[in-house]
């Protein structure tokens, strides 16, 4: 995904997202993101689940 990222590269990454958000707000922006990931696959799944239910209910009116 990253391609070739040595250590000195991802050090540096790391380094700077450091310097622009701080030690402090690291951990928020990470329990954000997390949230956030959590929320997309709630909604991903909640998708998935009514195009099942359609497709059964179609099935039940061609059988009819």
């Amino acid at each position: 995904m990253f391609g070739n990222l040595g250590a000195g590269e991802i050090i540096l990454i790391i380094l700077v997202i450091l310097l622009l958000f701080g030690a402090k707000k690291i951990p928020e922006l990470a329990q954000g993101l997390g949230k956030g990931m959590k929320e997309f696959k709630k909604a991903v799944k909640d998708v998935e689940n009514e195009i099942k239910q359609t497709e059964e209910e179609i099935k039940k009116e061609d059988k009819k």
